[in-house]
């Protein structure tokens, strides 16, 4: 899951990308508001974390320019700004959570965690299809009740794909899901990382549309 995280504070920014990473994200790390400003409308992110006192544009003019362009990727704002009538600004400005500095970064992991559940219209903390459960706070997957051990990226893609069940995801949407700038990503890295998902869990799970991408067929669907 692809998340930019704004943060002019060098020590702060560092421990948070630091921290995110272990958790999965590929992190996109900017310090500047107007340059986040400009990533923003070029780059598709799944979550984004803001501060809001920024150099050369401040993280609610930010929020509000991703809100007025139509943008509903879910914002959590890290502030020290922490009294009420701050808080309910940034809340009506668009901001999806609001989180005071000092924090634990294991809070803002389960609060992004909360985030990208209400995003993708699911209330459960897993996801669970075809007898594999996938568990994105403990980052297990189980099939038919047996533990089946992924690799970091795997893990990813299947997330990605059971988060979209009957829609078909290109193969680049994938990867701008799995990878941060500063990546490298060899052309064929999202097919090796398919080809052991299905060996691992049930070959006929993720079909390949030719020329498209890859679908979870969703079988519920008349």
């Amino acid at each position: 899951m692809r998340l930019l995280l704004v943060e002019d504070d060098e020590i702060l920014g560092d421990g948070l990308v630091a921290g995110l990473k272990m958790e999965g994200y590929a992190v996109d790390w900017l310090t500047n508001g107007k340059l986040a400003d400009e990533a923003l409308k070029l780059n598709t992110y799944e979550l984004i974390v803001l501060d809001l006192n920024l150099p050369d544009m401040d993280g609610m003019a930010i929020l509000t320019a991703l809100r007025n362009r139509k943008d509903e990727t879910p914002v959590m704002v890290l502030t020290a700004k922490d009294t009420v009538t701050d808080r309910v600004l940034g809340l009506d400005s668009g901001a999806d959570d609001f989180v005071i500095k000092p924090f634990e970064l294991d809070e803002v992991c389960a609060r992004l965690r909360a985030l990208a559940r209400r995003s993708e219209g699911r209330s459960a903390p897993t996801i669970e299809y075809k007898g594999i459960v996938l568990d994105p706070a403990s980052h297990q997957v189980t099939f038919n009740n047996e533990k089946i051990e992924l690799s970091q990226k795997e893990f990813e893609i299947l997330s990605f794909l059971m988060s979209n069940i009957g829609k078909v995801v290109s193969r680049s949407r994938l990867e701008e899901s799995l990878y941060s700038w500063d990546s490298d990503v060899e052309s064929n890295t999202v097919e090796v990382h398919i080809h052991y998902l299905r060996k691992k869990l049930d070959p006929a799970l993720i079909r390949t549309v030719r020329g498209v991408g890859y679908i979870i067929d969703n079988d519920d669907e008349p």
